[in-house]
């Protein structure tokens, strides 16, 4: 009999639902967003309260619903099915949250970081499939990141590896020589937006700032990419920064990988060919001898599904005969 496996995302804000195959493929998603104010105790709430509907409508239309499969949004000790802590909600630390799901909906779990599970799928079904080493990033309101060596999910010591945003890179926000920020800290929606939002950070000639009459509190990146695309001098410049963060950091990825691939999702990335083909750029500019023109750079392919193909790929893998 075919059954079915219920993938989940548990972000900072965003949060997902889907019904899928093992095979990876989505047959119905629910969204919904909690705010961060209400931490893990207010996303468990919305998980609980919307949980038993759609596995129970699923069911009815689809077939048996066997397994969960989660990507959260931190890093997970996978041993333990445990969250050693979220980085930007409050109410995750050390939470049994493989226990949980099973304790809760009566189902198999297979818990992983969101950045890995996003691996995973677009290695299987997006831009990675072909080849044996592949890298992923998202960028989006923090910066993850996962590796596949010779066709398998690495994992390190089985806390998660590939921490894109928290290596180093130059910080030129700050006027100290030799000054170094996390690359989280630097190229993240949420730092893109922080900076944004900064009294006298955007000039007052800047488009950002005529089309928002000076009051800046609501403006995120997405604004940043229309100014951009308009032509503005100031938000070029602002994402030709962010991009050549990002490309100092990918050159050092392949330098220590030698990755065929890499694969950037996230909402930032969302900006196309306008940060894609700078980080590209700049990527090639500073990437060691041994991997220049060895390896290709691409928006990835599975858009918002992405971290829900990987964790249901990951609970099929784990609880399909």
């Amino acid at each position: 009999m075919k059954t079915f496996i219920v993938g989940i995302e548990i972000g900072g804000t965003k949060q997902q639902i889907a019904l899928g195959s093992p095979e990876g493929e989505i047959f119905r998603t629910i969204h919904g967003s909690v705010d961060v104010k209400e931490g893990g105790k207010g996303i468990r709430r919305w998980l609980k309260a919307n949980m038993p509907g759609f596995i129970r409508d699923c069911e009815s239309d689809y077939g048996q619903v066997s397994a969960i499969g989660c990507g959260f949004g931190g890093p997970i000790d996978t041993s333990e099915g445990r969250v050693l802590r979220s980085m930007h909600v409050e109410g995750w630390q050390d939470f049994p949250i493989k226990a949980w799901f099973e304790d809760t909906f009566s189902l198999p779990t297979t818990v992983e970081n969101d950045a890995n599970a996003a691996t995973w799928g677009e290695y299987r079904r997006g831009f990675g499939q072909g080849c044996q080493h592949f890298f992923y990033t998202n960028i989006g309101s923090g910066i993850g990141g996962g590796f596949v060596f010779n066709g398998e999910l690495y994992n390190g010591q089985g806390v998660g590896a590939g921490e894109f945003g928290h290596t180093y890179v130059p910080d030129w926000t700050s006027a100290d020589p030799g000054a170094a920020k996390e690359v989280e800290n630097l190229c993240s929606g949420w730092s893109i937006q922080g900076r944004l939002r900064e009294p006298s950070y955007v000039p007052e000639s800047a488009d950002l700032f005529q089309r928002f009459s000076g009051d800046l509190a609501s403006v995120t990146p997405a604004d940043l990419a229309d100014s951009a695309r308009n032509g503005d001098v100031f938000a070029l410049k602002e994402i030709d920064r962010v991009a050549h963060s990002l490309g100092i950091g990918l050159a050092n990825v392949l330098g220590l990988s030698s990755v065929e691939r890499i694969a950037i999702g996230g909402g930032v990335s969302k900006m196309g060919d306008l940060l894609i083909d700078r980080i590209r750029k700049y990527t090639a500019e500073y990437v060691f001898i041994s991997s220049k023109e060895r390896y290709e750079i691409s928006k990835c392919a599975l858009g918002d599904a992405i971290v829900l193909v990987g964790a249901i790929l990951l609970a099929a893998g784990m609880h399909q005969e």
